[in-house]
């Protein structure tokens, strides 16, 4: 598996088919569940954002981005965003991803990433999130609208890279 910077041209179909199975559920990203295709550049290819792509035999099956979580003196904290394709789930690509993203954040120049809002129900994000070393800051009541749960807690976590 590699894990490389995504190109917009050659990668946002796949990319796009991720991230469009990912926000269906309407359990784990905080992004309209009928969101469309023509979106996901202002959500995965801003010009402020970093996109990668892990790749296995010509396939996308995971993809992330690192921005910064504030603009200005702010900046110099990551934020990160990360989804792996439903048929590859359970392989360890979310870990894979999360430590490549935690030494691109420090090439990058950031000091730290933070999660401002992680899903209480996505007990596989919050597990994943804490092996690496992100810790939860603090609770944030009934701050996620789940689409099966009603309002749920969220978590912000973080993890100094310095």
């Amino acid at each position: 598996m590699e894990i490389r910077k995504a190109d917009i041209t050659k990668d946002y179909d796949g990319i796009w088919e991720i991230f469009r199975q990912v926000i269906a559920s309407g359990d784990t990203y905080v992004i309209h569940p009928e969101t469309p295709k023509s979106a996901l550049a202002k959500h995965w290819f801003a010009d402020y954002m970093f996109t990668y792509v892990a790749e296995e035999n010509g396939v996308i099956c995971g993809t992330y981005i690192l921005k910064p979580n504030q603009i200005d003196l702010g900046s110099h904290i990551a934020n990160g965003s990360y989804m792996v394709h439903p048929a590859f789930q359970g392989r360890g690509i979310g870990k894979l991803l999360g430590e490549h993203s935690l030494e691109e954040a420090k090439n990058l120049g950031f000091k730290a990433i933070q999660f401002n809002i992680v899903v209480s129900t996505n007990t596989y994000a919050v597990k994943l999130w804490k092996s690496i070393g992100f810790e939860i800051l603090c609770t944030i009541p009934k701050a996620f609208n789940h689409q099966t749960k009603g309002y749920v807690d969220a978590f912000v976590m973080y993890q100094s890279l310095i």
